[in-house]
């Protein structure tokens, strides 16, 4: 927060811009500074009723402190696109009210109209109704400050004017009567001069006194027109904190009344799913039952044909006897053609041997033959 009468060194205390960039630049143009930046919801209060909010902005808008250093003041400022929503100039006699967690409201009697600002968090609001008390004890000071200047002006134009006639007289009563006439004279202009001056301020101090009583009665009209809207927003408060308590009664019924709905529901779901199983198993018991009775029906007609199977199965056990008796001998038979089997090899191992020994005895002969053959042809050739 810089002092009144300094120019403030620091930008916006957070890192986000004024509202618009146009309405900036015609800010800073004029001499003001951005000191204090936030964004909230902006609201009016309507002016027939009194008593409802009209939102200013669709959506959250940013919101800016201001010092003009050449008028020594301090604006609240605020711009949605190309239209200036708030501006507002803070004095002394205003008040920032907190009438919630993140809803605050002040009363501008220039504007004639209370603006309501909506914060996103409660930390917000509490940062801008420091920042506003900042500036109100501020622009309090700068005016205790010109106030003094207008009273120490006014003091010495005074002052000057009750030394001059004295300094008059002692220079006539000292002095020739050449002095006496040019002192005279210039005393008598500056006297003029200084009166003229005092008239002057005399004359804005009136006018400036003329003027805040007429800003301090517009400021007692709109005090007392906004302490009866706040004592209207009060009752209507009140009022809406009951039908809220109201609806919130309500609401904690219906819900406690929804969870035991939402409960039978889950009863009756749960009642459903063991019925579906339930269903679902005497299903399959009855298709067993069904299997089961089929089996008992082939085997009573087994039963029925058990007689004819067991005089079979003695036909059959009969055939199996006389077919062991027949294998046996076939075992038998077997026996004595492996036998002769075994001789028949044997004897046939002999022949091959014999065979061989002759097939031997054969190539013997053949080589003989032919080498005889190739004699006989060489003694032809000899002769």
């Amino acid at each position: 927060m810089c002092e009144v009468g300094t120019r403030p060194l620091l930008a916006a205390e957070r890192g986000e811009p004024p509202g618009g960039a146009a309405a900036s630049e015609r800010c800073r143009d004029m001499g003001e500074q951005p000191i204090f930046t936030t964004r909230a919801h902006v609201f009016q209060i309507d002016p027939s009723t009194k008593k409802n909010w009209v939102p200013a902005s669709k959506q959250a808008v940013t919101v800016s402190y201001f010092y003009d250093s050449t008028r020594n003041s301090y604006r609240i400022i605020s711009v949605d696109g190309a239209k200036v929503i708030i501006n507002s100039t803070i004095t002394p006699n205003m008040t920032f009210t907190k009438t919630s967690q993140k809803f605050g409201q002040w009363a501008d009697s220039r504007a004639n109209t209370v603006f309501g600002l909506g914060f996103p968090s409660e930390q917000q609001l509490s940062k801008f109704a420091e920042k506003f008390q900042e500036v109100k004890e501020a622009a309090k000071l700068a005016r205790d400050r010109s106030q003094e200047k207008i009273e120490t002006s006014s003091n010495h134009s005074q002052e000057s004017g009750r030394e001059t006639p004295s300094s008059t007289r002692a220079s006539s009563v000292n002095g020739t009567d050449d002095e006496k006439a040019s002192h005279g004279g210039s005393a008598e202009a500056q006297l003029k001069s200084e009166n003229d001056k005092l008239k002057i301020a005399l004359a804005q101090s009136s006018s400036n006194v003329k003027k805040w009583e007429t800003e301090l009665q517009t400021l007692r009209e709109s005090n007392a027109r906004l302490t009866t809207a706040l004592q209207e927003s009060a009752a209507s408060i009140e009022h809406w904190k009951k039908q809220f308590s109201a609806c919130k009664e309500e609401n904690d019924q219906l819900r406690s009344k929804i969870e035991e709905l939402e409960e039978q529901c889950n009863e009756i779901n749960k009642e459903k799913e063991r019925n579906a199983q339930l269903s679902r198993r005497l299903q399959e018991l009855e298709t067993e039952l069904q299997d089961k009775e089929l089996e008992l029906e082939e085997l009573r007609k087994q039963g029925e044909v058990i007689p004819q199977l067991m005089s079979e199965c003695e036909s059959v056990s009969q055939q199996l006897q006389d077919a062991e008796n027949k294998n046996k001998d076939l075992e038998e038979k077997v026996r004595t053609l492996r036998t002769e089997v075994e001789e028949s090899k044997h004897r046939q191992t002999n022949l091959k041997t014999e065979l061989k020994n002759f097939l031997d005895v054969l190539d013997g002969k053949i080589d003989e033959l032919h080498d005889f053959r190739q004699g006989l042809s060489k003694l032809g050739v000899d002769n």
